[in-house]
């Protein structure tokens, strides 16, 4: 072996050893091309286009869902505002019918072309348009108790029925008592948050809602759930009192059972009325098969009686394939029949409308 060319070999590797620079010849061979750092970077451009196109898109699509469950939520909402006011319309009608078919129109002809008047013992009128159902109710104020001469007893009963704890119950009982009656030796009650009672008959039965301890769920009613999962409707005070009764005689079709509890029925004759409404509105036949059963209590009650009815009309309006929405009015109208001041034979008292009340009896059919 040459020794000069071992040296020279042990040179060069000592040398890169050392750090010196490779030939450019070999570097060049190692780095990457400017065509490929071009496409890269061009690679690197349409990447981060397509992303952002993505996230655009996604954002656009975000953007379309809203704008479409809101102009959905504006449509439904629109579409209940019209019904409503259908309804709501309806029922008015409803209760301008159902009253010319009490006071003498009649609700039909039989086959032989005879009449069918409205009668007490028929408080329920089903009324059909080309536009809807109406049920017009006719509930004598009668079937209530005077809030303004009911006696403390009953009404503490009262309260008792529609499931008010015997203390507040008391209490209720003796702010209703303040209220009506005179300064003059008037029971003096603890101040609390309310109006001061004016000592005077109670002009409107909402006047109720001023006097202490008296709830919006206790006068409007409530909703509860029984045992077996069901909702069920518990009356409120506006269901039981009245300013317009004048009478000790309750319509048995139309009387609440809190009213017969505060009449002292016995739960067992509450359920047997109760049961006869569920077949259909109580006759007089049946009525004077079960009278001997009720005792001295059966004095409370009767059919019919009363000059001022309430008439409750609860409309649902029919869509355009003919089938009855959900949503629901009820308008009512206070009325006195036959005053002698007055030539059409009725006298207004009350008129209102709103959301739909309950029906007395939901067995009967829409």
């Amino acid at each position: 072996m040459n020794p000069s060319s071992a040296k020279g070999g042990c040179g060069a590797a000592l040398q890169r050893r050392a750090g010196s620079p490779e030939p450019a010849e070999t570097l060049s061979g190692r780095l990457p091309k400017a065509e490929t750092i071009s496409q890269i970077r061009k690679s690197g451009r349409r990447g981060g286009a397509l992303l952002a196109v993505l996230w655009l898109s996604a954002a656009l699509a975000a953007i379309a869902f809203s704008a479409a469950q809101k102009v959905r939520a504006e449509r439904d909402r629109t579409q209940n505002l019209v019904e409503g006011m259908q309804a709501e319309l309806l029922a008015t009608s409803a209760l301008q019918r159902g009253l010319f078919h009490i006071l003498g129109a009649p609700l039909g002809y039989t086959g032989d072309g005879v009449p069918i008047p409205w009668s007490q013992e028929r408080p329920f009128i089903k009324l059909n348009f080309p536009s809807g159902e109406a049920l017009v109710e006719a509930i004598p104020e009668s079937s209530k108790m005077n809030v303004n001469d009911a006696q403390p007893e009953k009404l503490a009963r009262l309260m008792l029925a529609l499931g008010v704890p015997r203390a507040v119950a008391e209490q209720i009982t003796i702010a209703i008592v303040d209220w009506r009656t005179p300064v003059v030796g008037a029971p003096v009650l603890p101040p609390g948050p309310t109006f001061s009672p004016p000592h005077a008959s109670f002009q409107q039965i909402e006047d109720l809602l001023s006097v202490s301890g008296i709830t919006p769920d206790l006068f409007y009613g409530r909703m509860e759930r029984a045992s077996d999962g069901r909702w069920i409707a518990v009356p409120g005070l506006r269901d039981c009192l009245s300013v317009y009764s004048g009478s000790a005689s309750h319509d048995l079709n139309s009387v609440q059972p809190a009213v017969l509890a505060a009449e002292g029925l016995p739960p067992e004759a509450i359920a047997a009325i109760l049961q006869l409404r569920k077949q259909g509105p109580i006759t007089q036949e049946q009525w004077m098969a079960i009278a001997p059963s009720l005792g001295e209590t059966a004095g409370t009650l009767t059919l019919g009686g009363g000059k001022i009815l309430t008439l409750r009309a609860t409309a649902r309006v029919r869509s355009a394939n003919g089938r009855l929405g959900e949503l629901r009015r009820t308008a009512t109208l206070t009325v006195m029949r036959g005053p002698s001041y007055d030539k059409f034979g009725y006298r207004i008292l009350d008129a209102r409308s709103g959301p739909a009340e309950r029906p007395l009896e939901e067995t009967w059919p829409w």
